[in-house]
């Protein structure tokens, strides 16, 4: 029925959230693929493609001066020149002017172009302006000895000397191209055409991706072509590159993920004169920034819908709010076991007007039946729990008894009548402990004594393949503590710790945290994987304990002494499992610290 308060709380509610959050799901979404598509698709490929046809016009410029020395008649009679060494001294003179006039022409002719360089295998270079020296210390660049042996052309932003003389102090970029040949090795004769690299990086700077994003010219190695140093701190767009360069593609998109852990996208285009790449790299929180804000105007329309929407509940709740707070009221009483407080605080109602008014007359008869069942549940709980942790308890000793009774038969058939006679004592000693039933709990110190009974067995069985290790703090000797529950743990390190491998190293140690005693076993084993690790965690949940009876399993000690400790503990216990300072496993049980003296 409409006019019930409950239906139109709900219809409301449903009403108002679903326009709310449907039209701010809509509109983020709508315009985020937007902005996407807008910045990606429409910015930056535009801008690639401006600045790529920039680039290719200056290659262009750049090859064609390069044809024209490559096949200028003044190159040729120079070379032939200088090779005849008939001419006098004075005539090749000559032609190192001609060719220095004429590189002088070539380089006016062509702004772009900063300086033309001949260099020839002798160790002389003449550029323009009537410069020319005897000088073979060239030989030693690097770009000269990649160019002989690798045959790279294209010199990355760099100081020119033959620059510096000229006082242009700027770095430049280079061309370098065999005169007379296309092969390098075979080449007496190069050139070098110089660029400056502002030329490039100029209109490069004036490009943005968003307000951090940059834009790269790289080789076809990857390397920065204009000497740009940002792209050093982009190692994981460096990784990409030959994925990049063996693709058919011209273009395209890739999210990456830099060194804090943040998402970068990088944006690159092919060149097709020269195989070289541009490359964009801008963070993505930088490039969805128009998204948080509108996140940031949706989040604060959507809370002006809740207020709004909170105010009209409380508007039509009115009538019902002062009956559930004390409806509320008297439960917080209930839950704290206060039930005459709860009484007083739910008045008895002798009309039933309202649903309300329904759910208060059944909570007070609720409360005075829970009296009755609430006693008698917690005796038969109690009984339930003591007769859980007994059965616990014996089926410790049945298991670890018929391991020791195994080794004494194996002792027996090898003759060790030293070592069966240790076992037999120590065994005694034990067993005396154990059947000692008439307490669950008992001093520390005691049961470490049993515990040294236990790796005395422990160490004739193994020998000097086991290291077994105890640290306590003979200050907590007087503490109390649930009966075997290291030794199980003990046997389990061994164990799995010999389970792969020939040597066993295993630590116990007994320590204090505030006001915990935490009692720690750790092996050089398997380790315990994570499936196990949260099937204990869920089992130390629940109060049921029967699995752990009937169960067969290999980690029935484990599970045994977490249930126990669950069992006399509840909340206050607490366990953890992690990875061992021996690479293995580290079980730690956590108690309250209880002092006080037992007969034991």
């Amino acid at each position: 029925m409409f006019y019930s308060l409950k239906n139109r709380l709900i219809v409301f509610f449903v009403v108002l959230l679903f326009v709310s959050f449907g039209t701010m799901s809509y509109l983020f979404f709508t315009e985020s693929r937007s902005i996407i598509r807008s910045y990606i698709e429409s910015s930056a490929f535009e801008k690639m493609d401006e600045y790529g046809s920039f680039v290719n016009m200056a290659l262009v410029q750049i090859y064609d001066v390069s044809s024209i020395v490559f096949n200028s008649s003044t190159v040729k009679n120079w070379d032939n020149t200088l090779s005849d060494p008939a001419l006098p001294a004075g005539e090749k003179m000559l032609a190192n002017i001609n060719l220095s006039q004429f590189l002088t022409q070539t380089t006016n002719n062509y702004s772009i172009v900063s300086s033309v360089t001949v260099y020839r295998q002798e160790g002389l270079w003449i550029t323009a302006d009537n410069q020319m020296m005897n000088d073979s210390s060239f030989k030693n660049e690097a770009w000269y000895d990649r160019f002989k042996t690798r045959g790279i052309q294209w010199v990355s932003a760099h100081k020119d000397p033959i620059e510096l003389n000229r006082s242009k102090t700027f770095d430049v970029l280079s061309l370098l191209l065999p005169i007379g040949t296309f092969e390098p090795l075979q080449s007496k004769n190069m050139m070098k055409i110089n660029v400056s690299s502002q030329f490039f990086l100029e209109p490069l700077s004036r490009i943005h991706l968003g307000e951090k994003g940059t834009i790269f010219l790289l080789d076809g190695q990857g390397d920065s072509v204009l000497g740009q140093h940002e792209y050093d701190s982009h190692p994981e767009a460096a990784n990409q590159m030959e994925a990049i360069r063996n693709s058919t593609q011209q273009n395209g998109v890739i999210y990456l993920e830099n060194e804090a852990g943040a998402k970068d996208i990088m944006v690159y285009k092919k060149l097709k004169l020269n195989n070289w790449l541009l490359v964009g790299i801008v963070p993505e929180v930088d490039l969805y920034g128009n998204l948080y804000k509108l996140r940031t105007s949706l989040l604060i329309f959507g809370s002006l819908l809740l207020v709004g929407a909170i105010a009209a509940a409380i508007w039509l709740s009115h009538g019902i709010s002062k009956p559930l707070s004390r409806l509320a009221s008297g439960m917080r009483y209930v839950q704290m076991g206060d039930f005459d407080g709860a009484e007083n605080r739910i008045p008895a109602d002798e009309k039933v007007r309202n649903e309300v008014s329904y759910v208060t007359a059944t909570f007070r008869n609720m409360v005075s039946r829970l009296r009755y069942h609430i006693k008698t549940e917690f005796e038969l709980k109690l009984l339930k729990q003591q007769a859980e942790y007994k059965a616990l308890l014996m089926q410790i000793n049945p298991h670890f008894l018929f391991n020791t009774l195994e080794l004494l038969s194996s002792l027996a058939m090898q003759h060790r009548t030293q070592d069966t006679v240790k076992v037999i004592e120590a065994l005694g000693k034990m067993m005396r402990f154990s059947l000692k039933i008439s307490n669950d709990l008992t001093p520390l110190e005691e049961e470490l004594k049993y515990v040294r009974h236990y790796a005395s067995i422990l160490q004739i069985r193994f020998a000097d393949r086991l290291n077994l290790s105890l640290e306590e703090d003979e200050l907590l000797r007087s503490c109390v503590i649930p009966k075997f529950i290291l030794q199980p743990l003990i046997e389990n390190a061994v164990k799995y710790s010999f389970k792969e491998q020939a040597e066993a190293k295993v630590i116990v140690r007994v320590r204090r945290e505030d006001q915990r005693l935490i009692l720690t076993v750790a092996d050089n084993g398997t380790g315990i994987t994570l499936d196990l690790y949260q099937q204990l965690r869920a089992e130390s949940l629940t109060s049921h304990f029967e699995h752990i009876l009937k169960t067969r399993s290999e980690q029935i000690g484990l599970r045994n002494v977490l249930a126990r400790c669950q069992l006399y503990y509840g909340n206050l216990f607490d366990f953890e499992i992690t990875p061992g300072e021996l690479a293995g496993t580290s079980i730690s049980l956590i108690l309250p610290i209880q002092g006080g003296s037992l007969d034991v």
